[in-house]
């Protein structure tokens, strides 16, 4: 009983972090009309990954200002990774993805990640099995989530290059959860979060270069324009990466990422919504596989969780 009694705070203390990692993606399954708006007017991929992460730089660094660099060059070279893997090369494939393929392939293939994570955090710690739990739940999501991205086309066009784009995205963003791993027992999230927009900013100025776009400023002062690179970049980015950074750090990296299969759920709702498409049955029933998957996950997890948790807390 006194066990007992002590596990259930623990678990009651990580709800936050949970709930935390559902705002972050359901910004994220937002923020992809909002892309799209920009796009729209006239704005290249790149620019508008250069916008939303200077913008959230800005406030990061205001907010934390020091220490400015970290501890070991070990460290520096981790987070030019997550500036890479968890910025640059991840938003500017997914965007580039969906100007050569369609938008269904793009999201499908990047909703790869969460297994992607499980597999590399598996490979790399050899202490940490792939429960039974995570499989099932994943497999069940997945499913899931390509019900949802089918909603409204039930043919699959394949594109190469575009596909390879999204799954570069997918294996960025996985690479990015799993590097998370050693700098959140060290660092504060705010001081990660500062280091990745940063890193993120530098490795983009080279794709700039070759951009052939160029956006006035007359195009940011329309309403519209600004409204949507202001989501992107003080809630998309800002608010949503301090909270998947907490995420990770007190739930672990593949809990967490289980939870990216929330964001297809919330890009139906807003298409649906705000762009008046129709959603059908297998729209419905993969919202259902989705929710499904991600408790069948974590209630078969608990069920034959041994009592040694190996996710960091």
């Amino acid at each position: 009983m006194s066990r007992l009694h002590s596990i259930r705070p623990h678990e009651g203390s990580n709800m936050i972090y949970h709930i935390g990692a559902l705002i972050a993606v359901s910004a994220w399954g937002g923020s992809f009309i909002c892309t799209k708006v920009l796009l729209n007017n006239g704005l290249s991929a790149v620019e508008i990954y250069l916008c939303r992460f200077l913008i959230a730089y800005i406030f990061t660094l205001l907010i934390c200002p020091r220490p400015f660099m970290s501890r070991s060059l070990r460290d520096e070279f981790l987070f030019l990774l997550c500036g890479i893997c968890g910025g640059s090369v991840y938003f500017i494939a997914e965007n580039l993805a969906v100007e050569y393929t369609l938008v269904s392939n793009v999201s499908l293939i990047v909703t790869l990640s969460p297994l992607i994570t499980t597999l590399i955090v598996a490979l790399m710690y050899k202490s940490e099995k792939i429960g039974r739990g995570v499989v099932i739940g994943s497999l069940i999501a997945l499913c899931g989530v390509a019900c949802v991205i089918f909603n409204s086309s039930m043919s699959l066009e394949v594109n190469p290059l575009g596909d390879m784009l999204s799954l570069l995205a997918a294996v960025c963003w996985a690479v990015y959860s799993v590097v998370l791993r050693p700098l959140s027992s060290t660092y504060s999230t705010w001081f990660i979060t500062r280091k990745t927009f940063f890193y993120g900013l530098i490795t983009a100025l080279p794709f700039l270069l070759i951009d052939k776009t160029h956006m006035s400023l007359s195009t940011l002062l329309v309403p519209q324009v600004a409204g949507n690179i202001l989501f992107l970049g003080l809630f998309a980015s800002l608010v949503s990466y301090l909270l998947w950074g907490g995420a990770v750090k007190h739930i672990g990296a593949i809990k967490t990422g289980n939870y990216l299969y929330f964001s297809p759920i919330v890009t139906l709702i807003l298409s649906a919504w705000l762009l008046s498409e129709k959603v059908s049955i297998i729209g419905y029933i993969g919202c259902s596989l989705i929710l499904g998957g991600v408790i069948a996950g974590e209630k078969i997890g608990k069920s034959s969780r041994t009592n040694s948790d190996a996710t960091p807390h």
